[in-house]
């Protein structure tokens, strides 16, 4: 077993100069010309006298000469070693492509004794990072897919600043223009296409289909369609399928034309299960909708699995009604935060008044951006748990104007209330796992009920501020409440007695119709489920059926 010294000889022959081969006691001779040099450079370079007491070392691979003693003074072969083993050398980086899987490593001397074995020099370690072969073909379709992820413009390949960056990354790709880079990006379309194309085939159920719109400055309008849907190995896929141009997206028929553009484009006949309209649409565009969806699976509910906004845009929009509601507060608040986290030496006294007043608040202020009305809702619990402070700050500070008063304060503890419902709900959207279906239903069930409580509330500002977040998400659960309803009673901890027992709770005496169109709704589902010419797990005989449709109840 080497000791340590030998398995580090390269780092040791690298941190001493030669001198430490001639004998300390004659430091003043030069070194010994027959003394056999042990560093591995001395297969590549030799010495050469240029004059009196001056030596240099030639590289044999490209005839480039290196400093290595004058006088008494030895450079070393550390520099030497970097012109070798780092690409210095032309002529040895070039012969470095021809084995590129194969770390560049100096070749050993073969020692061949009279009549004995081949013994191999010994081999030194060296710390050179693998070299990787040069691919124009992978450069382009990486350049490609960078223009498509990040939606730069096309023609950034003859900007003259990226030409030069390129050139210098790598000088011996050939820089593509405008047309080739635009073939480019369709081909890497194309292959996506294919990709999602082979996903659809093999996926065994339905298909869900969620459309956006997008209004241009030229007021064309662009249908964004993206689709939801499990493959055969129950992983969920998200995907934007079609960006449909629409040139009157005010249209009634602009919706309905993209997603059959959509259906035809995919091969997607038979296979829809659910429509999601996150756009504001007509009653005769929805109308056009429904008849399309009854058409495109005419099985599937008649059309009714249509939904208006999906959960998270809903909560967006009962959220802005409440901030509507107290929008005058909401500016009184925003203003007073804002006056303090301007000026340092004010939120420093800030900090002191709250540590003399003993608030156990740990909260901070923070200004919110009044395009996220989840950063308000945390503004404005901030200042509410801080808002003795502000009563008491024009004690410190007499230009501090009067904050909000005790009545104003009142309704911000009203806002936050109702506020943390919806927050609450929306954290289940980013959560780290998908969220399903059925864990929407137990958070919009309760919500209904809060917000269906407050609006009977002795409060009248209770019920001014509830209001029209009640009619907001009336309007999302008269269009969602089926689905949800739907997916909980596939889940089997619960069936059919949680939607009996939520129903009960937010209808009262009228709760029996309801629940009725979900009986009815699941069992018509599971039909058209039993009539597929699927190879399913178990023999749907008669008796299997009817045995379901006991277990549904």
């Amino acid at each position: 077993m080497d000791t340590p010294m030998e398995s580090n000889a390269l780092v040791n022959i690298e941190m001493q100069p030669e001198y430490f081969d001639t004998p300390m006691n004659d430091v003043e001779t030069q070194p010994t010309k027959n003394r056999k040099k042990k560093s591995i450079v001395w297969e590549y370079f030799t010495i050469e006298n240029v004059g009196a007491g001056c030596r240099r070392a030639c590289c044999m691979q490209c005839k480039q000469s290196f400093a290595y003693s004058t006088g008494t003074k030895v450079a070393g072969t550390s520099h030497l070693k970097r012109h070798i083993a780092k690409g210095g050398c032309p002529v040895v980086l070039r012969n470095r492509g021809q084995d590129a899987l194969t770390p560049f490593s100096a070749p050993s001397k073969m020692a061949v004794n009279s009549g004995g074995p081949i013994t191999p020099k010994r081999r030194y370690r060296t710390s050179v990072v693998p070299y990787s072969t040069f691919d124009p073909d992978r450069c382009r379709q990486e350049m490609a897919r960078m223009i498509i992820l990040h939606d730069y413009p096309l023609h950034m390949v003859e900007h003259p600043g990226f030409m030069a960056f390129v050139h210098n990354l790598q000088p011996s790709f050939n820089m593509v223009n405008f047309n080739t880079v635009q073939g480019d990006c369709v081909a890497t379309y194309l292959r996506e296409k294919q990709s999602i194309q082979k996903l659809i085939e093999g996926m065994p159920g339905r298909i869900c289909l969620t459309l956006d719109l997008w209004n241009s400055y030229h007021t064309t309008g662009y249908v964004f369609v993206t689709a939801q849907f499990i493959d055969s190995e129950w992983k969920m896929h998200r995907r934007l399928l079609n960006v449909v141009m629409e040139p009157y997206p005010e249209s009634d028929s602009a919706f309905s034309h993209a997603v059959s553009t959509c259906l035809n484009d995919w091969n997607m006949e038979g296979r829809l299960f659910s429509l999601t309209i996150n756009q504001p649409l007509s009653e005769v565009g929805i109308n056009s909708l429904r008849s399309l969806l009854s058409e495109k699976n005419p099985n599937i509910l008649g059309g009714q699995l249509l939904l208006r906004n999906c959960l998270a845009r809903s909560l967006s929009c009962i959220a802005q009604e409440a901030l509507k509601e107290g929008q005058e507060t909401v500016k009184k608040v925003r203003d007073c935060v804002k006056y303090v986290k301007t000026s340092e030496s004010l939120e420093e006294k800030f900090l002191t008044l709250k540590q003399q007043l003993q608030v156990l608040s740990t909260k901070t202020l923070s200004l919110d951006d009044q395009t996220r009305w989840n950063t308000t809702y945390e503004m404005l619990l901030a200042a509410s748990e801080l808002k003795e402070v502000f009563s008491c700050l024009d004690t410190l500070d007499p230009d501090y104007s009067k904050g909000p008063t005790g009545e104003e304060w009142k309704l911000v503890d009203n806002l936050c209330a109702y506020l943390k419902l919806l927050f609450n709900t929306a954290k289940l959207l980013t959560s780290s796992t998908t969220p399903t279906t059925n864990t929407f239903f137990h958070e919009a069930w309760k919500l209904q009920l809060e917000l269906s409580r407050a609006f009977t509330c002795e409060d009248e500002a209770i019920r001014r501020l509830t209001k029209p977040m009640q009619e907001s998400f009336d309007h999302y659960w008269k269009n969602c409440c089926l689905i949800l309803a739907i997916a909980v009673v596939m889940d089997p901890r619960f069936k059919m007695k949680l939607v009996e027992f939520s129903f009960t709770k937010i209808y009262g005496d009228e709760a029996a119709s309801y629940i009725k169109i979900v009986d009815e709704g699941i069992h018509e589902l599971f039909l058209e489920y039993v009539a597929l010419p699927l190879p399913l797990p178990l023999p749907l005989t008669h008796g299997f059926v009817e045995a379901a449709n006991g277990v549904l109840l």
